[in-house]
């Protein structure tokens, strides 16, 4: 093998985000990404097959890959995951969890309440963007994580993606249907759908903004950095984001990995 690859993996509510990263020598480049459904009750043998399939069609077979790192928020799944590794890989990824090397110190009152995923995205934001900074990610949840000019975790705030608040409407409004989450032709909505667009859209655009500009007043003046399937569209509608990192998560975990075993070369 002429180079070292490392698997980057993060086990989300929704989806599972895996990243191949190639070495040279120095900082690993992201070479091949994709995005799986989350299921609660797949096997490891039904993963392993999944894995396989999308390395067949990148190339790719399991001895290729050097090293895993996996970060994981649905506790279920990281053994089953782990044995995934041992399986198609024959060694244990680096899980991200308590005693994994993160250099950035948390002030959280209880650090093992943290998502890994929050700790993850910190790490990249601190080191993309500098601090003090504010991450927020538009997933399952939509979360907002603060990191010091020191690049300390200080906490953040979480609130309800909009695809949960969605359907949560949806569910409980009988004459309301699913819509496309689209920029309407104005704010003021003329037909349900321009309405339930215009709620969900600029709705959300609103509360980032309202968000920041509370955080900033006990924060200071701090870069915000989105990432998240729905951040450019999002981020196009506020003021407050600055740069959209689509890989910020999977980014975070190649930091990681060179912040607890020496980079391949």
């Amino acid at each position: 093998m002429s180079e070292a690859r490392l698997l980057a993996v993060d086990v989300g509510n929704t989806n599972v985000s895996l990243g191949v990263y190639e070495y040279h020598g120095g900082r690993g480049e992201l070479v091949h990404h994709w995005r799986l459904s989350t299921h609660r009750e797949q096997t490891s043998d039904e993963i392993g097959v999944t894995l396989r399939s999308l390395f067949l069609q990148s190339e790719l077979t399991p001895a290729d890959l050097s090293d895993v790192i996996l970060s994981s928020v649905v506790p279920p799944l990281a053994p089953i995951w782990e044995r995934v590794c041992r399986k198609l890989f024959d060694r244990p990824p680096l899980l991200v969890g308590p005693g994994i090397k993160t250099g950035m110190p948390v002030r959280y009152e209880n650090p093992r309440e943290v998502g890994a995923d929050r700790i993850v995205n910190s790490v990249a934001a601190f080191e993309l963007v500098g601090g003090p900074v504010i991450a927020v990610d538009f997933g399952t949840a939509t979360t907002f994580d603060c990191v010091s000019e020191k690049g300390e975790y200080l906490g953040g705030a979480i609130f309800p993606g909009i695809h949960i608040a969605m359907e949560a409407l949806f569910d409980r409004a009988s004459m309301l249907h699913r819509v496309e989450i689209a920029r309407p032709r104005s704010v003021i909505g003329r037909t349900t759908t321009q309405s339930l667009q215009s709620g969900l859209l600029y709705g959300y655009a609103g509360l980032v903004d309202a968000m920041v500009d509370r955080i900033r007043d006990e924060l200071g003046e701090a870069g915000v950095i989105a990432t998240g399937g729905l951040a450019q569209r999002i981020a196009s509608e506020t003021r407050a984001i600055e740069k959209v990192e689509p890989f910020l998560t999977l980014e975070g975990l190649r930091i990681l990995f060179e912040k607890n075993r020496t980079a391949p070369t």
